[in-house]
């Protein structure tokens, strides 16, 4: 029996073995449900009782018998592809831990470290098959991102891998990110280093004292970026939230393009792809109550535009605040601030940009523009 129409509906996606399980109890069938990456090794007796017709299983392990079932009863079974450092079938974005699994070992052993060395290896080697596993990961990937931000109001926060640890720059950035996640909003990064570590790592603190931030900045100080470590500069991190668990929620989308530059640990979330064409477009077109832009260089820029282009046309709807923070920065260093201002004028972004000398006023010009 071929494969029955799909509405489309998240409802039917499965995407651990608790909802397999309440699917099962409470509907007895799998009529069109949608299987992501869950261990159904165990489940073979009742998979054989089930109605599986127009069902789709992604990267499930199963036994023989209960896939043959299921292909018999109409179901499409795509297996788990053996061999690979990352899932592409996966329901759910990354964790932290999940991502610096065997960290003991050193950070080129971790699951982060041996993905990007797959992307390397592979990235321009023209086998077809290497690169349709890429896009079914990164699709999966921002249909779990999508689950994950229903219905939040994001602020994005924008800035260079550049601003370490210890500095005044990188405490402003980590308060600021406090203050966002105090209000309410979701902060988003681009997952990374620097400004992008910082603001996580404010959403992380803000539901702890002052205090907790201050010795929190103080002990990741002793390792102020990531060369010539990774593995040291990830400990410092993990040896906060080890100290200080249970930490506020967060959302970093990194990439492998940029795969010498680790995640950063303090993002809750971590939807982590290989294009960095879809993580860019996705991070900004997430980021629902505007964007927050700190010192950066071209990647910072980038974003700037890529950002004003959908409020200048209007194609995502009502204009977006876009907060630039450091006039100096962005008139003279990086004068993108009169190019903004200039494409602005007359349109109805005008009056949803600001310019900002100091990353203590970027939350109050947010929520002036309406962010």
């Amino acid at each position: 029996m071929p494969p029955q129409p799909y509405d489309g509906c998240q409802d039917r996606e499965i995407e651990t073995l608790a909802e397999f399980d309440e699917v099962v109890s409470r509907h007895g069938t799998l009529a069109r449900y949608r299987v992501q990456s869950v261990d159904l090794t165990g489940r073979t007796e009742t998979l054989l009782g089930l109605d599986t017709a127009g069902a789709v299983f992604l990267g499930c392990p199963m036994t023989p018998r209960a896939a043959a079932h299921a292909r018999t009863s109409g179901a499409l079974v795509f297996p788990p592809v053996p061999g690979l450092p990352f899932d592409p079938y996966r329901g759910l974005v990354y964790s932290p831990d999940e991502l610096f699994a065997g960290l003991d070992g050193g950070y080129e052993a971790t699951p982060d470290a041996l993905s990007y060395t797959w992307f390397q290896r592979t990235r321009s080697d023209g086998d077809v098959f290497s690169s349709m596993l890429r896009s079914i990961h990164d699709d999966a990937v921002s249909d779990a991102l999508d689950e994950l931000l229903a219905g939040a109001p994001v602020v994005g926060v924008m800035g260079g891998h550049a601003m370490a640890r210890g500095t005044d720059d990188y405490a402003g950035a980590a308060r600021l990110g406090r203050e966002l996640a105090r209000a309410g909003l979701t902060v988003a990064t681009g997952g990374g280093p620097g400004a992008m570590e910082a603001a996580n790592l404010g959403a992380y603190a803000a539901p702890f004292d002052d205090a907790m931030l201050g010795e929190a900045l103080r002990l990741l100080a002793k390792v102020p970026g990531f060369r010539p470590s990774v593995t040291d500069w990830a400990r410092a991190a993990f040896e906060v939230r080890g100290n200080w668990p249970d930490g506020g929620r967060s959302v970093g989308i990194p990439t492998w393009f940029y795969g010498h530059e680790p995640p950063n640990p303090f993002a809750s979330h971590i939807a982590k792809y290989f294009a960095n064409a879809l993580r860019e477009d996705g991070l900004l077109a997430r980021s629902t109550a505007g964007v927050v832009f700190l010192p950066g260089a071209a990647g910072t820029v980038q974003e700037i535009f890529d950002s004003a282009t959908p409020n200048y046309y209007g194609s995502r709807g009502e204009p977006r605040p876009m907060v630039l923070v450091d006039r100096a920065h962005w008139t003279q260093r990086l004068p993108a601030w009169p190019l903004l201002r200039a494409l602005a004028r007359e349109r109805s972004m005008e009056s949803r940009i600001a310019l900002v000398d100091r990353i203590e006023e970027a939350p109050e010009a947010l929520k002036r523009l309406g962010g």
